[in-house]
């Protein structure tokens, strides 16, 4: 009997030394774990629709829109490769003078050399009212001659979190001389 348990004394002493640690342990390369949706305790999803003006400044002594990456010798027609950084006013009306509600922010760049389109990508980062320190992200493809163009919402922060949806703009006046233009974006959004 005292052999037998000698033995089993012996086991679980290798066992709590070599096998119970394993079996403890942290996987030192992981990062990240799944948890329950619940424990970050989200409303009831919502469908937004926000109306806003942005405004494409690129003339004047306070531009709001420069470019960053000039065209390249023997572009096309379209200005295939022009990359411009944008912080652009959002406004509740039309004129540059209406209240100002956010502003968008990131770059675009002509992505044709076939056509009139451009890659945006930017954040409409809201500064007033219910959204103030929230933001949408957006990121797509802006065929600038058609009426209306729509792009994705792909995701958002403070008010916006899990953010999903689209826009569609409509360029309301575009001054071909200095290329100043007013577009009226429409969001349609589901967040919590």
């Amino acid at each position: 009997m005292a052999n037998l348990l000698h033995f089993f004394g012996t086991i679980f002493i290798l066992l709590s030394l070599v096998v119970f640690p394993i079996i403890g342990k942290k996987d030192e390369n992981s990062f990240g774990k799944s948890i329950n949706k619940e424990s970050m305790s989200p409303k009831r999803e919502k469908l937004s629709h926000f109306r806003f003006y942005f405004h494409d400044i690129l003339s004047g002594t306070k531009p709001t829109s420069i470019i960053i990456v000039p065209p390249p010798k023997n572009t096309a027609k379209t200005g295939f490769g022009i990359v411009n950084m944008i912080d652009n006013p959002l406004t509740l009306g039309p004129n540059l003078s209406s209240k100002i509600i956010g502003r968008a922010q990131g770059f675009y760049g002509s992505s044709s050399l076939s056509e009139l389109s451009l890659l945006m990508i930017m954040n409409f980062n809201f500064i007033e009212g219910k959204y103030n320190g929230s933001s949408l992200a957006v990121l797509g493809r802006n065929s600038i001659v058609e009426t209306v163009r729509e792009m994705p919402v792909i995701g958002g922060s403070g008010l916006f979190r899990f953010a999903r949806g689209y826009v569609q703009a409509r360029t309301i006046s575009l001054n071909v001389t200095t290329k100043d233009a007013i577009v009226q974006y429409d969001v349609y959004v589901l967040h919590y």
